[in-house]
């Protein structure tokens, strides 16, 4: 698998241009920004203050990740997962995958990688996109000043961290059930119906043992009034147990299926 692997990852990176992935990156990451935009444009007149205020850069923070966190990275994660996993059935090229010299780990590890990296993609452009977010209304209002004490590189990076290894189960678990049936709207049916299971489950105060509400927790969790019941450890361990779970039993299933297209 070692020697293989980059070589079928290079392969899986090219593949992904066939589905609408890298446009689903794009739009999910800059659509919350672009609104946000937009609004301070049209109210233009509010700016000069905002801008001044010395919690500037918190508060854009906060406010852009709630759609995110709440909404966009999980059905980001859902559509991203489908669209890649299910390109070989699309295809009818499994067939032609199955007869290649490859372990059939090498060919799941290869695949999940390319949907971790795009779920990367998205959380860097999102942050490029809170910045753009700041900037864009600063460049074209005049009297506007810039905002000081910028979020540090390193806050943004732990906090982008937190919501990918959150998001892990959501992967995982769409990844194992994709890969296992040959109709897309199966895996895109089932993460619907688990993301919106997850946000009914949010006040229960053991909401954290459903995989689908990590992003959530993790961001209502940061509220001043304690809206939801987080573990004292965090979302991440239990993230990180189910993701391994999912990504084992899923790949069980993909090595023991006999037809797989």
């Amino acid at each position: 698998m070692t020697l293989d692997f980059p070589m079928v990852l290079r392969c899986e990176w090219l593949k992904r241009r066939r589905s609408f992935a890298g446009w689903l990156v794009l739009g999910g990451a800059l659509f919350t920004p672009a609104i946000i935009i937009a609004v301070r444009l049209v109210q233009h007149a509010k700016l000069p203050a905002l801008y001044a205020n010395p919690a500037f850069w918190p508060s854009l923070w906060r406010s852009a990740w709630e759609s995110m966190a709440m909404l966009l990275l999980p059905i980001a994660a859902i559509l991203a997962t489908s669209l890649v996993a299910q390109i070989e059935f699309r295809n009818n090229a499994w067939k032609q995958v199955r007869t290649l010299p490859l372990h059939p780990a090498t060919i799941y590890a290869a695949k999940l990688a390319v949907i971790l990296v795009l779920i990367g993609q998205l959380l860097a452009l999102f942050s490029v996109g809170i910045w753009l977010a700041a900037a864009v209304p600063w460049l074209f209002v005049a009297g506007v000043p810039w905002p000081s004490d910028m979020l540090s590189p390193s806050f943004v990076f732990a906090q982008n961290a937190r919501y990918f290894v959150d998001c892990l189960p959501i992967v995982a678990a769409q990844y194992a059930i994709a890969l296992h049936s040959r109709n897309y709207l199966v895996p895109l049916g089932a993460g619907f119906v688990a993301w919106i299971g997850a946000l009914g489950l949010l006040q229960w105060k053991y909401a954290f043992v459903f995989p689908y509400t990590y992003t959530m927790l993790d961001y209502l969790g940061g509220e001043p009034a304690g809206k939801v019941t987080v573990p004292a450890i965090g979302t991440a361990p239990y993230a990180l147990g189910y993701a391994a779970l999912f990504a084992v039993a899923g790949y069980v299933l993909f090595a023991t299926k006999r037809q797989k297209g």
